[in-house]
């Protein structure tokens, strides 16, 4: 169930909405006279819900490039994720 909270809150009641979003990890819907106005949310979740769009876009040039055939076997795809990853730990 979303968490919805009159604009006033944000001056009122900071420490409250602060603590929904670190701890529960929920965002909050902030409302301005009755009508959606803002949506408040931790760093956290922000930046994982950025990386979700990401992989989405990601998976999505994928399924277009699978359809137009340009294919690749998966135990090579696979050497390449591995080779990236080994290179990023040793730096």
């Amino acid at each position: 169930m979303p968490i919805i909270r009159p604009v006033s809150d944000l001056r009122n009641k900071t420490p409250e909405i602060e603590e929904i979003c670190i701890k529960e990890q929920k965002p909050v819907f902030i409302t301005k006279n009755g009508n959606g106005h803002l949506v408040i949310m931790s760093q956290q979740l922000f930046e994982e819900q950025q990386a979700l769009l990401e992989l989405y876009d990601k998976l999505d040039e994928a399924e277009e490039q699978s359809r137009a055939g340009k294919r690749r076997l998966f135990r090579d795809a696979m050497a390449d994720l591995r080779s990236r990853i080994h290179a990023k730990v040793s730096n």
